[in-house]
């Protein structure tokens, strides 16, 4: 079992940052890649990035150059800071993992972007 906990969402102006947190339970944190997600209203989930044990990072193409995604293996955490962002970017962001054939979410935080 794998408990994660968002934190860092809210409301914040177009062209302002945020920087979540997704803090995880359970051991080996450092062997599993962490991903975010986001949906909308309406919208079907978006992979927004992810991030292996060792750093490597991917990003989806409507993040790349906004989004860093990184981790703190000490702290079972991984991170999302969010720069320029965009009334577009406004949903609620939750964080994945996999261990085996089990996926593992967090309950979400939401992310407001006004215009």
């Amino acid at each position: 079992q794998v408990q994660l906990v968002e934190s860092g969402g809210g409301l914040v102006q177009a062209g302002g940052s945020l920087r979540l947190s997704c803090v995880a339970s359970g051991r080996d944190f450092s062997m599993y890649v962490m991903a975010w997600y986001r949906q909308a209203p309406g919208k079907q989930r978006e992979w927004v990035a992810s991030i292996t044990g060792g750093g490597t990072t991917n990003y989806g193409d409507s993040v790349k150059g906004r989004f860093t995604i990184s981790r703190d293996n000490a702290k079972n955490t991984v991170y999302l800071q969010m720069n320029s962002l965009l009334p577009d970017d406004t949903a609620v962001y939750r964080c994945k993992t996999t261990r085996g054939p089990y996926d593992y979410w967090g309950q979400g935080t939401q992310v407001t972007v006004s215009s």
